[in-house]
């Protein structure tokens, strides 16, 4: 194996408007984050608020990840879901899957956790400023995307039109209900959901999120971001052909595949592309030729 940890230093060190972390920082040394506020918005997701124990500001782009640990448990990867914009605190999201997740989620508001990051490639916010852009978000896929989604929102100004697509199994498993609330009547975006599965109480749409893009007009020269439940991304993509969206203006999310964060354990590999260092975010362009990515 060639890749070493210094991938993931140069990639964050280069790229992007803040870099991330210090390119001189070492990536194996956790500090300690203080959790201020949990909410759980379904039966398997908590969302937890934390804020770094020195209380510096924790400098990521929208899209990197964090590895989350727990001391005697382990660490696992996971997207920041919050924007850089906001700046006394950061967002994660934790759904109970496994025994470290499951631990990290009996955590309560004055409990700690450590952080190792940000890492990886975020969104290349250069290449979206200036141009109408479409989120498309499936599931638990809400969390890295809400970090892009609150970043342009946060800098309207600088981008055209903006669209945002969600869609959940069910209204129960719906994520960020505030922001939900908040976006369903805003002016300064365009937003639509879906549920699989509706319940007597639920009114909107019902169908897989691709019966949303019949809704609105989306200009070809859009840059879109899909991430969600890897069965969404060839469908969505589909669409995206329709609309003659070109593969290089389609950016997908694939940190589902992380393990380690750095590029040593080789968990991420598809191909010579490490989703860890080379992404997660990746253009459709960089990835649609390689079988494993979707």
């Amino acid at each position: 194996m060639k890749r070493h940890c210094s991938c993931g230093v140069s990639s964050m060190a280069v790229h992007g408007e803040s870099g991330g972390r210090d390119a001189g920082a070492n990536l194996f040394l956790p500090r300690k984050a203080v959790i201020l506020r949990v909410e759980q918005p379904t039966t398997m997701e908590r969302h937890f608020t934390l804020r770094l124990a020195d209380e510096t500001p924790l400098d990521f782009e929208p899209g990197q990840i964090l590895e989350v640990g727990l001391m005697g448990y382990g660490e696992i990867p996971l997207g920041l879901a919050s924007s850089p914009t906001r700046r006394n605190t950061f967002d994660i999201v934790v759904r109970s899957v496994g025994r470290v997740s499951q631990a990290i989620n009996r955590l309560q508001p004055g409990d700690s956790l450590l952080i190792r990051g940000p890492l990886g490639k975020g969104f290349d916010l250069a290449m979206f400023r200036g141009h109408s852009v479409l989120v498309v978000a499936g599931g638990i896929g809400l969390c890295p995307t809400r970090s892009l989604i609150q970043y342009i929102l946060d800098r309207r100004e600088e981008f055209q039109r903006f669209t945002l697509f969600y869609g959940a199994r069910d209204p129960q498993q719906q994520l960020f209900l505030k922001d939900l609330a908040e976006w369903r009547g805003s002016k300064t975006v365009e937003y639509f959901e879906t549920v699989d599965k509706g319940d007597p109480g639920w009114r909107g749409n019902v169908g897989v999120i691709t019966i949303l893009f019949p809704k609105v007009k989306i200009d070809p020269g859009t840059k879109v971001v899909v991430c969600g439940p890897p069965i969404m991304f060839k469908f969505v993509i589909r669409e995206l052909a329709k609309l003659g969206i070109p593969h290089e203006d389609i950016f997908v999310d694939l940190e589902r595949r992380m393990k380690c964060g750095v590029g040593k354990c080789g968990h991420c590999q598809i191909n010579d592309k490490y989703v860890c260092t080379d992404g997660p975010v990746f253009s459709f362009a960089e990835i649609k030729t390689l079988e494993e990515a979707l």
